[in-house]
């Protein structure tokens, strides 16, 4: 088993990124060519004292055709840089592997420049048009380490919605120090083309709970003994086949659970939003109630960034994340998520009726 296949079944059971194990081992790949078609140059290796006062010396001409040459002419070490700064490779590791491939030193900052060419795609995103409607949009936030006066994680607001033929995009975003409502509702103002539509921003539209959050919640307000039990229980208020049946299911579980937790069951059942998502066709049940779509979008997004330990300045993520947004626009905007393909016909006539 060779060095590369061990270290990447290793990082595989642990679960760990193995984009930098094949990074690691392509630069290994990389500097070995050179080394070797430079010595086939000049006939001998790094150090070999045949080569002292030889005529034929490592200080000299070589043209290397391992990797072109960077010209500033052409593009593709920018979109080679620019690809490594949307998997989160900081520019100094950036800078050190162009200058091991290329034979050129590059400094973080002329790298950086590269990337800001990605300024007008910021712009061109956010003043984009959007459909005139979409069937959920998923709203989370997550946060990134951000450097002002000082370095502190802020809250990044994203907003992901589902069209009727199930394609997907990020909608709209934006960076705040704290998650709070008021900032909520600037993201959701800023959702040009369906701002005539959550509650005063969006009259007309459901609001559906994460079942997710709301069994975490519950999971942090039971003791740890009962935790497994009450959880398994609660599955049932969404796991029934109609609203009839699961507000049912939601009076047995307050029942059996509400001399131990009053509290805990007052808050469900004061909630007007857990069952919206009878409303929609079954077929896409569980992509309303529940928040996976996006949580697991922003992991992704989280992980590429940790690279980084922190941003500079506000317009260096805006740059990230946008890069980050519009990989995943391309990939999702021809595939349909999963269950919508069963409820075009439903989903066209509850538009219908609107």
């Amino acid at each position: 088993m060779t060095q590369f296949t061990t270290e990447l079944m290793q990082a595989l059971v642990k679960k760990e990124d193995i984009s930098e194990v094949f990074r690691k081992h392509l630069e290994t790949a990389v500097n070995t060519l050179l080394k070797t078609e430079l010595m086939a140059f000049l006939d001998y290796e790094k150090y070999d004292r045949i080569g002292f006062n030889s005529g034929n010396s490592r200080n000299g001409e070589f043209d290397q055709q391992t990797v072109a040459p960077y010209k500033r002419s052409n593009d593709t070490l920018e979109s080679f840089v620019i690809h490594l700064f949307q998997k989160g490779v900081t520019m100094s590791e950036i800078s050190d592997l162009i200058e091991k491939m290329y034979g050129h030193h590059y400094t973080p900052q002329t790298l950086s420049n590269m990337t800001k060419a990605m300024s007008e795609q910021v712009e061109a995103f956010k003043a984009r048009p959007l459909d005139a409607r979409y069937v959920c949009v998923y709203l989370d936030a997550t946060y990134i380490s951000l450097k002002r006066d000082t370095v502190s994680k802020e809250a990044v607001y994203i907003a992901v919605g589902i069209r009727e033929d199930g394609s997907k995009e990020v909608l709209a975003y934006t960076v705040a120090p704290t998650e709070s409502a008021f900032v909520w509702e600037e993201v959701l103002l800023d959702l040009k083309g369906i701002t005539d539509r959550i509650f005063a921003v969006f009259p007309d539209a459901k609001y559906q709970a994460c079942f997710v959050h709301l069994s975490r919640g519950i999971a942090h307000k039971v003791r740890v003994t009962d935790r497994k039990e009450i959880l398994d229980n609660f599955k049932s208020v969404y796991r029934s086949e109609s609203r009839e049946l699961g507000e049912k299911a939601l009076k047995a579980f307050v029942d059996k659970w509400q001399i131990v937790y009053l509290k805990v069951m007052k808050s469900l059942e004061a909630n007007p939003s857990i069952f919206t998502f009878y409303d929609f066709p079954k077929s896409i049940w569980r992509s309303i109630y529940s928040t996976n779509l996006i949580e697991s979008f922003n992991k992704k997004v989280k992980k590429y960034s940790k690279h980084k330990e922190q941003f500079p300045n506000e317009d260096s993520l805006d740059r990230f994340l946008v890069s980050q947004f519009e990989i995943y626009n391309q990939n999702f905007s021809t595939r349909c998520h999963i269950g919508f393909d069963q409820a075009r016909a439903e989903l066209a006539e509850v538009f219908k009726q609107a």
